[in-house]
């Protein structure tokens, strides 16, 4: 394999500032794509070795379009910013993805998974619920993004690197505060052992220095063990993985008779439902869940079979 490609690659997403799911997801087609072709010289190749690779993924795989068109992205990547040379004749274009109407939960159905839950996997489910967040966006909520007065939560670069405010809703505040107690405690006993420092971007490491180790930085969903920053090589405090909440959420559900398919996401379609289900503006909802365009947000308005005004079935007049 070609390791001072796959260096300069990193290089080149960490420069461009990808996170660092979508490096590692882009690395794993990179190195499909080297080995698919026998770790030929990927210098040497071009369009025509591309474009048999993404005929093999669909064809033989028979991967999905979603899955198909992050392998063309990573490709077109590695060919535009590090080999730098463009796949500008490309005959194997984007695949279209069909449009699916999300599936959601009723605000009963959604309580009673949460009811199901305990202790901090409640939590998250209860703030995904409560306030249109992503899993990775809960996971990723600092001590200083609360806001107790205003019942707010701050976002910080989220998808697309944007950052937005949503809700807080007030009958989780005392349960956030609990957490942050504990988190306390853990800050406190990782300083006395000379750590304390909290996992952040190496420009926001340079820009605020020792001040990392401030409680206000600290996750609330610390993990429970440190371990050695991705990119720094420091040792600091994570927060939680998605896959410890997913078992929790996927026992959750087991325990309930919904038989709807329930993932974390389901809560955050679930939020933009309700909302528009109970009178909220859509622009309003487009805001809160960070769509930039409304037409994304539009979708929840089929989920509720209300794409026309005060629609209604024949049966039931």
């Amino acid at each position: 394999m070609n390791n001072d490609l796959i260096d300069r690659f990193r290089l080149v997403c960490r420069a461009k500032h990808y996170s660092l799911k979508t490096e590692k997801a882009y690395l794993h087609w990179v190195k499909y794509f080297m080995f698919f072709n026998k770790y030929r010289n990927v210098e040497r190749m071009a369009e025509p070795e591309v474009e048999h690779f993404l005929s093999f993924l669909a064809v033989q795989r028979k991967v999905s379009p979603t899955t198909q068109n992050q392998a063309l992205c990573a490709l077109s990547f590695l060919y535009k910013h590090v080999v730098e040379q463009p796949l500008n004749n490309m005959k194997f274009q984007y695949a279209k993805s069909p449009q699916r109407v999300p599936q959601v939960l009723t605000h009963i159905e959604a309580m009673t998974v949460i009811k199901q839950m305990s202790g901090v996997y409640q939590l998250i489910a209860a703030l995904m619920y409560g306030g249109g967040m992503r899993i990775s966006e809960v996971l990723r909520l600092r001590m200083k993004d609360f806001d107790f007065e205003r019942n707010t939560i701050f976002i910080f670069r989220s998808k697309g690197q944007k950052d937005r405010m949503t809700l807080f809703p007030i009958k989780l505040h005392e349960a956030v505060k609990r957490q942050m107690k504990k988190v306390e405690k853990i800050h406190a006993k990782d300083v006395v052992d000379g750590y304390g420092m909290t996992s952040l971007p190496p420009a926001l490491i340079r820009k605020y220095g020792n001040a990392v180790k401030h409680i206000a930085w600290q996750y609330l969903f610390i993990s429970s063990t440190r371990c050695e920053h991705p990119y720094d090589g420091y040792i600091c405090r994570h927060h939680l993985h998605q896959t410890t909440f997913r078992k929790a959420l996927k026992k959750a559900v087991a325990n309930t008779s919904i038989i709807k398919r329930v993932t974390s996401h389901t809560f955050r379609h679930s939020f933009a439902t309700r909302l528009l289900e109970t009178g909220h503006d859509i622009r309003v909802v487009q805001e809160l869940l960070g769509h930039e365009d409304v037409k994304t947000t539009q979708i929840y308005t089929h989920v509720l079979g209300k794409h026309k005004s005060g629609a209604k079935s024949p049966l039931d007049d």
